[in-house]
């Protein structure tokens, strides 16, 4: 069997040799015969190239279907890719653009409270420094923020604290650069207040609820919700005429005041000299209140009593 197959081998490699030589100069032959038949006869030739062009036509006409399929299928894949590259950048700009959106958010929040600030400027003021909300107590027996101005920005104890609807609190500790702030919700701060309309005295009094109490109102005053709350300026404390807040609830002898200012949402305070920063020993720091049986074991505060 082997040697058939070497034999059959032999004879075959003579022949494709032969076949190879004899290919190139008969392609040549053919193409200098179509060549004189064109140059010869014209029309025979036209004749001849429009019948292959028609029996050609069908088998292109089939063929050009299905790579007309694959083109447009070839242009749906990369209309595809062009689509997502496109929804990447577009995602990546709109996280852009909302980041910007919060920016101008937070400056608009900004420029509003500042604006609001401008729009509540007391008579008799020697001047004022503006400090941002650092730090909020936010404890169950605490109400002050921490501001980020002091000592240097010429911050004292006593000043008062307000906002551009009206009186936070007072300056009770100073530091170089903070200070903290005693709000009037707290239940060391007492401030002399009179109702608006009646010209009534009271001791606004804190809490550490939302809302502080008038205390000391005579029995006899018609006080009712709604009513104007402003600091009195009795003990030197604070200047009359400071807005504090509106009665918010009258309810068995217990009057309640809703002040104007916003204390949970506090940003910036303006920090206000009127002169009466002295009333308050700048080296001495008030005691705590006295201790309650309820209260006992709570860190001291600081108060304006």
């Amino acid at each position: 069997m082997r040697e058939r197959a070497g034999s059959v081998l032999r004879l075959a490699l003579p022949m494709r040799a032969a076949a190879q030589r004899v290919a190139l100069p008969f392609l040549i032959l053919l193409s200098v015969m179509l060549i004189v038949l064109g140059k010869a006869d014209i029309v025979l030739f036209d004749r001849a190239r429009t019948q292959v062009a028609d029996t050609l036509t069908p088998v292109l006409d089939a063929i050009s279907e299905p790579l007309g399929a694959v083109a447009a299928g070839v242009r749906r894949i990369e209309d595809h890719f062009l689509v997502y590259h496109q929804n990447q950048g577009l995602r990546e700009e709109n996280e852009r653009l909302l980041q910007w959106q919060e920016v101008a958010r937070r400056l608009e929040r900004e420029n509003a409270e500042l604006r609001a600030l401008l729009n509540f400027t007391p008579q008799g003021i020697r001047g004022f420094i503006t400090g941002q909300v650092i730090a909020n107590s936010g404890g169950a027996f605490l109400r002050n923020v921490l501001i980020d101005v002091g000592a240097a920005e010429g911050v004292e104890r006593g000043q008062a604290a307000i906002t551009g609807d009206g009186i936070i609190g007072r300056v009770t500790e100073v530091g170089d650069r903070a200070a903290r702030v005693l709000l009037i919700t707290d239940l060391n701060s007492n401030i002399p207040v009179l109702l608006e309309s009646s010209r009534e005295r009271a001791i606004l009094a804190g809490d550490n609820s939302e809302l502080p109490r008038l205390l000391y109102l005579p029995a006899k005053t018609g006080v009712k919700p709604g009513d104007r709350i402003v600091t009195s300026g009795s003990g030197g404390i604070f200047p009359p005429g400071l807005p504090v807040g509106a009665v918010a609830s009258v309810d068995g002898g217990v009057v309640r005041v809703e002040p104007y200012a916003e204390l949970s949402r506090l940003e910036y305070v303006r920090i206000v000299d009127f002169g009466l920063s002295g009333v308050l020993p700048q080296n001495q720091v008030p005691g705590p209140r006295p201790e309650h049986p309820q209260h006992r074991g709570r860190e001291p505060e600081f108060g304006t009593r």
